[in-house]
């Protein structure tokens, strides 16, 4: 066990014993289903799903990749137990697009904006598209190569749209993955600008590798509750999961960020909020020892949802008091 192995989770966060999505949910083909977005709408919770499929984990270990990655959606009335739709609702195959995953829903000005990370052959691009049905998707913006991990926040701050994301600087800080979470903004959702770092990895006490946001932030009397996700990377970790060796593990942070201007982080919990302890976290799944946080939801009595993936496999989810969380990033300053 490496030093930050040895940092625990916070004990404010109240698990569901198993995913509350699977491969074995979907009616079409399916491997992954993992880093989900979710909302509300009038109708219930909706969840856009990523979905890998094509390939099993001894085809993956005998050489055979992934035929595809497309976007699912789901409907629940009580966000726990999800019916997916017949038929996959959103991706992108094309001369320069190989595919778009990882999506995060906003609801902002009456419609529904979802954030994608886009496999390109020059690069990843970070893109927004909208719907108002969950049917239709018009694509608003794309990013330059390299930016990824794009959330909206759900309102205008100083009259423009704002969102956190994590660029890929080719060659990084120190050579490695020191990739960090900046801010932009934009006067209309499509030129983005006035870029600027929100927190480095250097600032994250269990992090030595990269860090990322996690969901659309969540607007509160102390300011914007932001998770995020934080990688250290250990190099005598072996096989884990479906590759021959992964060395990362994954947990969720979490901080607050200024009203006004959230460049600006007012609070940041020390410890983890979220570290791999059940045994489908530590040991199944594609990429094994990985939690990737993509959905916050209030839930009525103070209760908050998170929902995350686990193993780069399963969409999972946990609740924890409103103001817990909070002090958890006023503990220390």
């Amino acid at each position: 066990m490496n030093e930050f192995e040895k940092i625990p989770g916070s004990k404010v966060m109240t698990r569901r014993s198993e995913p509350v999505l699977t491969c074995n949910d979907v009616p079409y083909e399916s491997n992954l289903t993992f880093n989900a977005g979710i909302t509300r709408d009038d109708k219930g919770y909706v969840m856009l799903f990523r979905n890998d499929y094509g390939c099993t984990q001894p085809e993956w270990e005998a050489g055979k990749r992934f035929k595809g990655t497309n976007i699912g959606l789901a409907r629940s009335d009580d966000g726990i137990k999800w019916t997916v739709f017949e038929k996959p609702v959103f991706a992108l195959k094309s001369d320069e697009f190989d595919r778009a995953y990882d999506p995060r829903i906003t609801h902002l000005d009456g419609r529904y904006y979802i954030c994608f990370a886009a496999d390109t052959k020059h690069g990843v691009c970070g893109g927004i598209c909208v719907t108002d049905d969950f049917e239709h998707y018009d694509i608003v913006s794309m990013s330059a190569p390299d930016n990824r991990n794009m959330v909206l926040f759900p309102e205008k701050i100083g009259g423009r749209y704002v969102r956190l994301e994590r660029p890929m600087p080719v060659y990084s800080r120190d050579g490695d993955e020191q990739f960090d979470i900046w801010l932009s903004e934009s006067p209309d959702l499509v030129y983005w600008g006035k870029s600027r770092l929100v927190l480095g990895c250097e600032h994250v006490p269990y992090c030595n590798s990269k860090i990322g946001p996690g969901a659309p932030p969540l607007k509160t009397d102390k300011g914007w509750l932001t998770i995020f996700h934080a990688v250290d990377k250990d190099y005598t970790r072996g096989k884990n999961g479906w590759e021959d060796k992964w060395q990362k593990r994954y947990v969720i942070g979490i901080m607050l960020l200024d009203l006004n201007d959230p460049s600006k982080v007012v609070g940041m919990s020390k410890k983890p909020l979220m570290v791999p302890e059940t045994d489908f976290e530590l040991h199944g799944g594609f990429r094994s020892n990985a939690l990737f946080p993509c959905g916050m939801i209030r839930d009525g009595a103070g209760q908050i949802r998170i929902y995350y993936s686990a193993g780069d496999a399963v969409v999972c989810m946990a609740t924890a008091a409103e103001e817990d969380l909070i002090a958890l990033c006023c503990e220390e300053k």
